[in-house]
């Protein structure tokens, strides 16, 4: 946008050439601090996700010498199905639920009350809460530890659940359209560096205490409860900072424009917004004038997604989200396996018998594990992200995830066929693979499957329809947890630590990336396109005057709100 500012047309002027005049300073808005203030506040919400999900896998390592079986230092398998049902973001039970509830609430009562509510950011809260309680957990003769942990996860995820639908929405409608997909993937992007920060702090921390690991006994590796419990206690730190800077972010104009019903204080809003005054302020003891436009209810949302246009769009994007996350969470429940694998020489020695829990060893797989995690965030998962950044707004979504879903099916394919062979002979090959398929997760459908229920739906029902569709993506995480939990326990019968059964696994991932490409096709290409244009309604007509309601309607069904 030029950097002359042209005033809104009087009330007089038609009501929706009022509203797109407004929404078009948005979406034509030069680049600002705002939209890096947007992008910071939303993003160290997902960094503080990517920590937790990074450091419950390399806990677990620590929690098995602590807690688990002293012969093995492995938990046992119902302590390590429970902890594994809760890696991913969090708890994948508490975010399902935590996805819908937020999405849903976000679209009922607001975007940013959502993001800093009554309670002042409930959501953070929530997960500030449910990390400390992680880090400060016991066991008892009545409850074990590993039993309070997955409680404590559940509670933190249903507050990193609401995070998904509230940061998309609020990043994709402050966003400019032509440095939305930018935005929006930065925002998404800040996950790799939480996934890099907890790698670092696990290697680290095991530095810190490596005299005391090595000094401890075969039989109680005391020292390494030190480091689980700093390693995921310091993941409330950065939700404690976002705590406090999403307090300074305010309503965007589409939700109190079409949502609200408030036209006036939308265009004030977008005014302040443009002229990057930020006072947002709008008297509200003015008189109003009502004027009628479609207002989200459960008829209403029937009738919109009942047209198949819409309905395929939504299917798509729910289904691309779930066959993604199959593969996302279930390779992330097996990365200590492999890393064990190929930081600790060919065929894993050291993970044969007792000599696992020497102390010797001990500090030598969780050191190997946690760099491990680095090597791969550097090398797959952080590149993938800022590559898809690059250019994101000029292939378009759609061309971004039917890259990545075909390379995924033939990096699954290769891994699963050949994965004894290369494992066993060619380690490093193996590892550039798994940091390939990282790559192209990121760089593919992991973010576009974020970006587009962010803007391919009408603002009433955008943070409903992306909290379905990133429902279907735990869903898919809870069952790729559980189902193949099963697989792993059947053993092939070809040597030691080989029950595990990842050849299938990654065979059934490459079943379900080919899904995703077809699944991708039936999605519209929403680059360079307004969220108005997107959205399949008539927007010439969008709203109209009302025939004099009275006031106790003014919250009812289809009422605009002018306030003069």
């Amino acid at each position: 946008m030029s950097s002359s500012y042209t005033p809104y047309p009087p009330p007089s002027t038609g009501l929706n050439e009022r509203r797109r005049h407004a929404l078009e300073d948005v979406d034509n808005a030069v680049f600002s601090w705002f939209h890096v203030r947007v992008c910071l506040v939303a993003g160290i919400g997902f960094f503080t996700d990517a920590y937790d999900l990074f450091a419950i896998n390399i806990a677990a390592t620590m929690l098995g010498f602590v807690y688990g079986d002293p012969t093995t230092g492995q938990l046992g398998k119902s302590q390590d199905f429970g902890i594994k049902l809760t890696r991913g973001t969090a708890s994948p039970i508490g975010t399902f639920f935590g996805q819908l509830l937020f999405g849903w609430l976000a679209d009922l009562v607001g975007r940013k009350r959502m993001y800093v509510s009554s309670t002042h950011a409930l959501q953070l809260c929530i997960i500030i809460v449910g990390t400390l309680g992680q880090a400060v957990s016991g066991e008892g003769p009545a409850a074990s530890i590993v039993g309070v942990i997955i409680m404590w996860r559940i509670i933190m995820g249903v507050g990193i659940g609401g995070d998904y639908p509230l940061s998309a929405v609020i990043s994709s409608e402050f966003a400019a359209t032509r440095t939305r997909g930018r935005l929006m993937t930065a925002v998404f992007a800040s996950q790799g560096f939480g996934n890099l920060a907890a790698s670092v702090i696990a290697v680290i921390v095991v530095a810190a205490f490596r005299k005391s690991i090595l000094a401890d006994s075969q039989d109680n590796h005391k020292h390494v409860d030190f480091c689980w419990r700093l390693l995921l206690g310091l993941g409330c730190v950065p939700g404690a900072i976002a705590l406090y800077f999403r307090l300074t972010i305010p309503e965007t104009p589409r939700f109190t424009m079409d949502v609200e019903r408030n036209l006036l204080k939308a265009t004030q809003d977008v005014d302040e917004f443009i002229k990057q005054t930020e006072t947002y302020i709008v008297d509200p003891d003015a008189p109003m004038k009502r004027i009628q436009a479609p207002l989200a209810t459960r008829r209403d949302f029937l009738q919109h997604f009942s047209r198949l246009e819409n309905a395929k769009i939504l299917f798509a994007a729910a289904y691309s989200w779930f066959a993604l996350d199959i593969a996302f969470y279930g390779l992330g429940l097996n990365s200590s396996v492999i890393l064990e694998h190929v930081f600790l020489g060919p065929g894993g020695e050291l993970l044969d018998s007792t000599e696992r829990t020497r102390s010797e060893n001990v500090y030598k797989i969780l050191s190997g594990v946690s760099t491990g995690n680095v090597v791969l965030s550097i090398a797959g998962l952080i590149p993938g992200y800022w590559v898809a950044f690059f250019v994101i707004d000029r292939w378009g979504r759609k061309p971004i995830q039917l890259l990545g879903f075909g390379m995924l099916f033939i990096i699954f394919l290769i891994m699963g066929f050949a994965y004894h062979p290369i494992l066993d002979h060619s380690p490093g090959v193996f590892m550039f693979l798994y940091c390939l398929a990282n790559f192209f997760e990121n760089f593919g459908p992991n973010t576009t499957t974020f970006i587009v229920p962010g803007e391919a739906f009408p603002t009433r029902y955008r943070s409903t329809a992306h909290g379905i569709c990133a429902a279907s993506g735990k869903f898919g995480a809870i069952i790729a947890q559980v189902a193949f939990n099963y697989l792993k326990d059947k053993g092939d019968g070809k040597g030691d630590n080989r029950d595990a059964r990842l050849d299938l696994i990654l065979k059934i991932f490459a079943f379900f990336m080919l899904s995703g490409v077809f699944s991708t096709l039936l999605l519209p290409e929403t680059m360079g396109k307004s969220l108005e244009e997107i959205s399949n309604e008539n927007q010439h007509e969008f709203a109209t005057y009302g025939a004099g309601a009275p006031s106790s309607a003014v919250r009812g069904p289809y009422l605009f709100v002018i306030r003069y």
